[in-house]
């Protein structure tokens, strides 16, 4: 190791859930050192167009229960409900404290505005900015860690969670731009990396969404569970045939307020669909555009907000997006087609993320709570990160009492592992693993990314980043291949019904001692413990 420095908690990733824990466990007094491998500012939270799902007790009708039923509706029978419960319950007060660090929410300070999004039941998420509500979280949590003098390593990419002789974390290994390596020794790691949308051509996630804490976590000895169900947001603005990596965002909230999907042709995608039409959850939707493209041989089908009465200044995230690509949101329907967005499963936690790795906690779109289930409903990822990313830091605060002693020093040498090319893992997957699935796709698709892939040990980023997809790649294509049913948004050709053998059944993927993935199953409700 070129450098090794200590702590009491690392926390891997600067989005909401990595830095609402970095704060409330600075303020219990841990030492933390929160570790990117980009600049703080470049995660997913602040491209979250959609807000915060919260029941906050002064809609009319609506209550945390009711919220719970939309969320367990929506997740396809893998919901846990207990766990989700537990999450949404605590909505208001994360919500809360969110606000005492000074995010600005619309509406008036004593009764925000709501609104309504795809698979909710009433008016019940919270927005900043019309469509900009990550980039005021964003905001409000940068400003309070440089007000708390939070310690940020940034430029410097998550290599390895060190892990002792008993399996207990020891550390985290890191490489910065240049592959030169160092270690932060700790009792506890906290991933917080985000979501996994490198892994296709085209997504709604940034750059930096590679699928790192999922391999982290594996290699440390976590289990993953329902990884298969990765949901792709059916309205990503569609800039050109040729056009990969991150798409604008076109949030459903604009289908909230009114707007509707038509085909080229002029029909609607959705009627006769589902009984919410445009308003029915992700997965329904983006499985309803895909067949109209499918049918019609388009490339995309049109959002039609022009009826939405100031469209542009109440949305001006989509309609500078829009404006870029020559489209006035206020005149012209708007061209969409699904992009990969959000993964609902992930790294096994309960509700205050603690996995079953002592000293490793995984909390925000990394971690696979129960809440989700096969399909996750708009607007809680927010919500879930805020809850879980408060709830782990007073876990490992507690875990962390009395006097912390760092054990002893663990030696590593980052081993040598598959890394696949690419831009060729992002065809197979795009191509086998995307929105409809079959057999011979994902079999496909696992051959492709094998037979791109070398042995080899990751120096750079970019090597660091390609492994991690490599594995999380053949994590997600052996979990769609054991589950031979639709549900959610997993979807397969060859097994269209949704088979009552898999009800209430999550998959798992561990990683063995050979470096060979297992996949099995296990009760959804007994996946989180709130």
């Amino acid at each position: 190791m070129s450098w090794e420095t200590s702590a009491d908690l690392v926390v891997v990733g600067s989005g909401v859930a990595g830095l609402t824990a970095a704060l409330a466990a600075r303020r219990a007094g841990l030492r933390v050192v929160v570790v990117t491998k980009d600049v703080p500012e470049e995660g997913s939270t602040r491209w979250a167009q959609g807000g915060i799902a919260v029941v906050l007790g002064d809609v009319t009708g609506d209550t945390v229960g009711a919220h719970l039923g939309d969320t367990v509706a929506a997740g396809g029978g893998l919901v846990d409900a207990v766990a989700a419960g537990a999450i949404l319950r605590a909505g208001p007060a994360a919500v809360a404290a969110l606000r005492a660090e000074g995010a600005v929410f619309d509406g008036a300070p004593e009764r925000l505005a709501r609104g309504r999004e795809g698979g909710h039941s009433a008016y019940r998420v919270v927005h900043a900015g019309g469509d900009a509500t990550g980039a005021e979280v964003e905001r409000a949590l940068l400003a309070a860690a440089r007000r708390e003098e939070l310690t940020v390593l940034a430029g410097h990419a998550a290599v390895a969670v060190l892990t002792g002789a008993d399996g207990s974390v020891r550390g985290l290994e890191v490489r910065d731009a240049d592959g030169t390596a160092g270690r932060l020794a700790a009792p506890a790691v906290l991933l917080a990396t985000g979501g996994v949308g490198g892994l296709y051509e085209t997504t709604t996630n940034p750059a930096v969404a590679t699928a790192d804490g999922w391999a982290l976590a594996l290699r440390a000895g976590a289990t993953l569970a329902d990884v298969e169900f990765v949901q792709f947001h059916p309205t990503a603005l569609f800039t050109g045939r040729s056009s990969t990596g991150r798409a604008p965002l076109v949030t459903e909230a604009l289908r909230g307020e009114g707007a509707v999907l038509r085909d080229t042709a002029g029909a609607s995608v959705t009627a006769g669909v589902h009984p919410l039409g445009d308003l029915a959850p992700r997965d329904v939707v983006a499985a309803a555009i895909t067949r109209r493209i499918s049918e019609l041989g388009a490339e995309h089908v049109w959002l039609d907000a022009t009826g939405v009465p100031d469209v542009a200044a109440r949305f001006p995230t989509v309609a500078g997006a829009c404006a870029a690509i020559g489209v006035d949101l206020a005149a012209d329907p708007v061209p969409v087609r699904p992009a990969a967005h959000y993964s609902c499963g992930g790294v096994v936690t309960d509700t205050r993320g603690c996995t079953g790795v002592p000293g490793l906690w995984a909390a925000g779109e990394v971690a696979r709570t129960g809440l989700h289930g096969a399909n996750r409903l708009a607007s809680n990822s927010l919500l879930e990160g805020l809850v879980v990313g408060g709830r782990a830091a007073e876990d490992i605060t507690a875990a962390l009492a009395g006097p912390r002693r760092l054990a002893a020093a663990v030696e590593t040498a980052t081993a040598p592992v598959p890394v696949a090319d690419r831009r060729v893992l992002q065809g197979a997957m795009t191509r086998g693993a995307g929105i409809g699935r079959d057999a011979a796709g994902l079999a496909a698709a696992s051959d492709a990314v094998e037979a791109a892939s070398a042995v080899r040990v990751p120096r750079t980023r970019a090597q660091v980043e390609d492994a991690n997809l490599t594995l999380a790649a053949h994590a997600l294509l052996a979990a769609a291949g054991s589950r031979t049913e639709t549900r959610g948004c997993h979807v397969r050709h060859d097994h269209p019904a949704t088979d009552d053998h898999w009800q209430r059944a999550s998959s798992t993927v561990v990683l063995d001692g050979d470096g060979r993935l297992h996949v099995g199953t296990t009760d959804a409700r007994h996946g989180g413990v709130a």
